[in-house]
């Protein structure tokens, strides 16, 4: 069973930057899609970015230019790099990822972000 831990939320104030990481442990071969979602209070949870094993990318249009996501795999480790952050990025940030294998999910427990002055 993946586990996932994140590290790196807090509090930030806006225009700040901030940067997640989550590692991977107990994987069993490699990871097809890491990732980030969050969900903010009242609302559903939103794909923040994802990176496959090759390299491609996908942004939520929200975020494109401000957050950038990168993949270690040696490490098993996904980051997001929080740049220009905005009061309305203030959310829980849960990591993701994918099995190649068996495409099982996984989910990290998640990290709070909060952009407030």
């Amino acid at each position: 069973q993946v586990q996932l831990v994140e590290s790196g939320g807090g509090l930030v104030q806006p225009g700040g930057s901030l940067r997640l990481s989550c590692a991977a442990s107990r994987v069993s071969g490699s990871l097809l899609i890491m990732g980030w979602y969050r969900q903010a209070p009242g609302k559903q949870r939103e794909l923040v970015a994802v990176v496959g094993i090759g390299g491609v990318t996908n942004t939520d249009a929200s975020v494109k230019g401000r957050f950038t996501i990168s993949r270690d795999d040696a490490q098993n480790t996904v980051y997001l790099q929080m740049s220009s952050l905005k009061p309305e990025d203030t959310a829980v940030y849960f990591c993701y990822a994918r099995a190649r294998f068996d495409l099982s999910e996984y989910w990290g427990q998640g990290t709070q972000v909060t952009v407030s002055s």
